[in-house]
């Protein structure tokens, strides 16, 4: 029974045909067990092993083949960047350059400048040492020359009549109308002034005083016919200063004055000015020398 028994059991045993069923295999697992375990129930472990081996293998070839690519690569990203170093140079350069010609240029057009006032500084030297040398020659004249007095000419005209080319004329301080003004020149010897020239007419009104609006009787009306002005000695009016616009005949205005104002731009050819004969205003004489 025993036998039937242990060939049952036997036959029941299918030994795998492997190395784990060989005797040195055995040996060890009899001796260690656990290492027949490890070793034959973990084949995939040693595939595992073998392919992450051969991935370091390939990482490896991989960075070395980069390294040395790198390395081909670095000469020519060098030369690159130097040539680019070398363009902004050059850039930099030109604009340096060009910064210097304009330098020079403003500096050429400087030394034109002091050139031309050297050259006008040197002609005002010779205008001025000329003009000294005439003014000392007209001195050593005046102080070699024997020095005489000039006699004091003689007022021609009367006290408070100022003479002008062979006529002496007179400004009053009162007021008439211009027929009363007429009259009381004719007293004097006089008549209201007649001007027949610019010089003349320059020569009265410089004799007016200034003021806001100083107005004066001198020898013309229309009163007899209008817009035809005469003189007081019966001559027609030939040439005249009146201001622009005048006259207007305003209000019946028939007799001519003369205005001179604190206004410094009126001129004396431009202060004729028609008025009412019967206002009251200051009047201008004049009388010939001799009367």
């Amino acid at each position: 029974a025993m036998s039937y028994k242990e060939g049952k059991f036997t036959n029941l045993i299918d030994e795998p045909d492997n190395e784990c069923s060989s005797p040195e295999v055995r040996y060890s697992v009899f001796q260690n067990p656990f290492k027949r375990t490890q070793f034959c129930q973990d084949p995939f472990k040693v595939a595992t092993a073998c392919l992450t081996a051969f991935c370091l293998i390939l990482l490896m070839i991989l960075v070395a083949t980069s390294a040395h690519s790198s390395d081909q690569d670095s000469p020519s990203s060098a030369a690159e960047s130097h040539m680019q170093k070398g363009s902004a140079n050059v850039t930099d350069l030109t604009e340096e350059l060009q910064g210097v010609k304009r330098e020079k240029s403003e500096l050429e057009k400087e030394l034109t400048q002091l050139k031309n006032k050297i050259t006008e500084l040197a002609i005002n030297k010779q205008y001025l040492l000329h003009f000294i040398t005439l003014k000392y020659l007209v001195f050593l004249e005046a102080t070699t020359a024997p020095q005489t007095t000039p006699a004091p000419t003689k007022n021609p005209c009367p006290e408070d009549w100022k003479h002008f080319n062979g006529s002496c004329y007179y400004v009053s301080e009162y007021q008439r109308s211009w027929s009363d003004s007429q009259t009381n020149c004719k007293r004097q010897g006089g008549h209201l002034a007649i001007i027949l020239t610019a010089e003349e007419q320059t020569f009265i009104w410089n004799l007016l005083p200034r003021g806001y609006w100083n107005s004066y009787w001198f020898g013309i009306s229309d009163e007899k016919v209008e817009d035809e002005w005469h003189w007081v000695d019966g001559t027609k009016l030939v040439k005249s200063f009146w201001e622009d616009g005048e006259p207007n005949n305003h209000g019946n205005e028939d007799c001519g004055y003369i205005v001179k104002t604190d206004v410094l731009s009126r001129v004396a050819t431009k202060s004729w000015y028609d008025a009412p004969c019967h206002m009251s205003l200051p009047w201008i004489c004049e009388k010939l020398v001799s009367s």
